[in-house]
């Protein structure tokens, strides 16, 4: 086959190692250059395709894309752009087969999470109903832990060992202050309908380091009584009690209680703020006294907190996507596979679009704990091996040093332009 060019994106809600993912797509492509030509990233996205907006990453120096390993953020630039179904808006796919045939893109890899596996679909659909020759896989990637078929997702073993780290760091602060001042502390953290992070929060307590800690799934209805009869009653016998709320909490009537009113670009409801909301009702009914946080983007953020494991696996989904595009396979996503726990060992699979786009993997009811408020033995077995290893990154000065890409744009072809 003739060699050609590839196209990768960077979609959605970034994390401490989408860039290993970006390195690994990159590095196995220019180990493979008599079949693939250049590879071009999307500026800020799928958006850089429609606008033709392209990034020539040929101009990047070896070591630089090696530093994408250590780098936080989207080395690109992310978006947050849902494109609609190709019946509503057949026109954007077109313009995407249209940039793609300017710049001779063979392969297309799209690193997000559901909406961008939906997306790395209906592109690859597109594609074959207009007899253009483009290979579509997807590269997945999600905090949220929610995507189907994979065992787990690239970006969440590192949020769960900061969410850990953090709740435990922070117990041990609330502790030693507990008899004159703060009894309760709240940790708000990411999850809109599945409980992944929160449950990590739980790995915070274990046998050697007891914490008395009351966790609030999406997946379990809040229970305004019984959470603060969870929390009085902890607090009696420990003198503290620590929170860990997910920014997801629905109530009784399965409203978000976090829900501010907006959406995101998405369509989804736009979060936050339930963590106050829970410290507040401590305050008014306990009256113990409280602090509350929100981790927010420096749970996404912190690569100097990485989990090893999941930057292994966040190069190899990268590397893998290259592979299994070169062996011809289409509409197709590299998975984690689990082989066992102790010792633990992964491998990667490969799974069908159309069984991971629109599906969402919610935490499983016997990973939460009887009363509602922990986790079980069977979370932690799975949840531990994801949290194993460091990988800090290079320090100077005391600071962790991160690379900034040139990110040269490629010249246009196109005379038309499109609007977004």
């Amino acid at each position: 086959m003739p060699k050609r060019n590839a196209f990768y994106a960077q979609s959605g809600g970034v994390t401490a190692v989408i860039n290993a993912s970006a390195a690994g797509v990159i590095q196995t492509a220019r180990a493979h250059r008599s079949e693939i030509g250049r590879v071009y990233a999307g500026r800020n996205g799928i958006i850089g395709a429609l606008t033709e907006d392209l990034i020539d990453t040929s101009r990047e120096s070896a070591r630089a894309i090696a530093a994408l390993m250590h780098t936080p953020g989207g080395a690109f630039g992310s978006c947050r752009y849902k494109l609609k179904s190709l019946d509503e808006n057949r026109a954007q796919y077109e313009r995407l087969i249209e940039v793609f045939r300017a710049h001779d893109i063979g392969y297309f890899f799209y690193n997000g999470g559901n909406d961008s596996a939906d997306t790395c679909l209906k592109v690859s659909q597109i594609a074959q109903a207009l007899g253009y020759p483009l290979i579509a896989v997807h590269v997945p990637k999600t905090v949220d832990n929610d995507l189907a078929v994979t065992d787990n997702c690239p970006g969440f073993g590192s949020v769960a060992k900061y969410v850990a780290t953090s709740m435990r760091e922070a117990a041990f602060d609330v502790a030693s202050m507990a008899k004159t001042s703060t009894k309760v502390f709240v940790l708000e953290v990411m999850g809109r309908h599945a409980g992944w992070i929160t449950a990590a929060v739980g790995l915070a307590d274990d046998e050697a380091t007891p914490i008395p800690l009351v966790l609030l799934f999406p997946e379990i209805a809040f229970d305004e009584a019984k959470f603060l009869d969870a929390v009085d009653s902890r607090t009696k016998r420990f003198g503290y009690c620590c929170v860990g709320v997910s920014e997801g909490l629905r109530n009784a009537e399965g409203k978000l209680m976090g829900e501010a009113g907006t959406k995101d670009a998405f369509g989804h409801a736009q979060l936050g703020g339930v963590g106050p909301q829970i410290a507040a009702l401590v305050k008014d009914r306990l009256r113990y006294k409280f602090h509350w946080a929100v981790a927010d983007y420096l749970q996404r953020a912190a690569r100097h907190l990485a989990s090893k494991v999941d930057l292994d696996q966040s190069y190899a989904v990268g590397k893998a996507a290259v592979e299994l595009a070169l062996r011809g396979q289409n509409a197709v996503m590299p998975a984690i596979v689990r082989v066992s726990d102790r010792p633990y060992r992964w491998k990667i699979g490969v799974a069908p679009l159309s069984e991971v786009a629109n599906r969402e993997k919610m935490l499983p009811r016997d990973y939460i704990a009887g009363d509602g408020y922990g986790i079980t033995a069977k979370a932690r077995a799975y949840l531990s091996p994801l949290i194993k290893g460091e990988a800090p990154p290079p320090y100077r000065d005391g600071l962790p040093q991160y690379v900034r890409l040139k990110n040269v744009a490629v010249p246009k072809k196109l005379a038309t332009a499109f609007e977004i």
